[in-house]
């Protein structure tokens, strides 16, 4: 098959490769505990699915608009506009099947050859991978251990030049778990400004905040015009398999996205959407009861990983991830994690799967219960122990 160049600057998403993996040796009989894989171990609340099971029965099932029905992007605008602290129109609101999309149309409508973005790395492999697959060229601003993994707003600004058409930044941060303070983002809306360089600000895990209160680069004078937010019900309702996201566009993106939405994928399921609706407007207990679980997960995984030799973990902030340093054990990351995977039967993420300065580190999903979580950890301390 001769396919395309641009093919071949594609990447991937590892942890859906480790989940085969990992499900491969399950059906062999093998035990295995999945760390691997950004989903939340939660049904999606019972409300919600009766609101997509009665959307079914209706009659939601046909076409839609590209950008979603209104009632959802009416919804979504005063859930945006209430909890980031700024004024969202409807029509600035387009929904698509799942937070990827957003990324992807947003690049295909900006990015030529020779544009700059600038991305978070670690951070989220799909940024890389779409920044080169649609010609651009990728810019990793290094989030820093030291610095709670975060970045060094000097050491950005010098990475601007006239070609950064794009910034990325993505708090809570997935792998990291770190957030962006509010001190940097005002830095970073300083430089977006000053340079005419737009934002795509990645706020899917904005609920999963253990401290404080979550802020967006949107909130800051004159960004909203500048700024893409990206959010969607993956991970807040544990509605991964639905597949819906959405984007908050500057006015002049709306009628480009719009059109990528209809030649794509042609609008977003109609039944899905009315679920949604019910996701934002009805009852926010189980979706708040989940991040305390998380909490608590999150301080005895630390707690735990923190007692294995050579292994030195952060305290991540937010999303349901630990990025923990496994330098001193005298592992290579991809070796540790393989070998984890094939002999202790615990699936996890080599941290350079999340870009050159993952290396050294791990990711390790802690949306598992206590129990396996516990059980993952004694594993992984045995083996380390075993194999000085």
């Amino acid at each position: 098959m001769n396919l395309a160049k641009r093919m071949s600057r594609l990447g991937t998403e590892t942890a859906f490769e480790v989940l085969a993996q990992a499900q491969k040796l399950e059906s062999q009989g093998n035990k295995i505990i999945h760390l691997e894989i950004g989903e939340p171990d939660y049904d999606t609340p019972q409300n919600i699915i009766v609101a997509g099971q009665n959307a079914l029965q209706n009659g939601f099932t046909s076409y839609n608009p590209s950008p979603g029905y209104m009632e959802l992007r009416q919804a979504i605008a005063t859930d945006i506009s209430n909890s980031r602290n700024i004024s969202v129109s409807p029509s600035n609101v387009i929904v698509t099947p799942g937070g990827k999309p957003i990324m992807f149309f947003i690049m295909l409508a900006l990015i030529e050859n020779g544009d700059e973005v600038l991305y978070p790395n670690p951070g989220f492999p799909i940024y890389e991978s779409m920044i080169r697959f649609c010609g651009g060229t990728a810019i990793p601003m290094q989030l820093y251990e030291d610095r709670d993994f975060n970045i060094d707003v000097a050491e950005v600004e010098k990475q601007i030049t006239s070609k950064t058409k794009l910034i990325i930044i993505n708090s809570p941060n997935n792998p990291c778990g770190s957030i962006i303070e509010d001190a940097e983002l005002k830095q970073l809306s300083e430089l977006a400004k000053t340079h005419d360089i737009l934002v795509l600000s990645d706020e899917i895990y904005s609920r999963f905040l253990f401290e404080g209160s979550h802020t967006s680069i949107a909130s800051y004078p004159d960004m909203l015009d500048r700024t893409i937010i990206l959010d969607g019900f993956s991970k807040t309702y544990s509605m991964t398999g639905w597949r819906i996201g959405y984007g908050i566009m500057p006015t002049d993106l709306v009628e480009p996205i719009s059109r990528l939405v209809t030649n794509s994928v042609s609008c977003t399921a109609s039944f899905t959407q009315q679920a949604a609706i019910e996701a934002l407007t009805g009852s926010q207990i189980k979706p708040n009861e989940m991040v305390l679980e998380f909490k608590r997960r999150r301080n005895i995984v630390v707690e735990e990983l923190n007692k294995i030799p050579g292994i030195q973990c952060n305290m991540p902030k937010g999303a349901f991830y630990v990025f923990p340093n496994i330098t001193k054990t005298g592992f290579k990351s991809a070796d540790l994690a393989n070998r984890l995977l094939h002999e202790a039967g615990v699936a996890l993420l080599s941290g350079d799967c999340f870009g050159k300065y993952g290396d050294g580190f791990l990711r390790i999903s802690f949306a598992n219960s206590e129990t396996n979580l516990k059980e993952a950890i004694t594993k992984i301390g045995d083996f380390i122990r075993s194999n000085p």
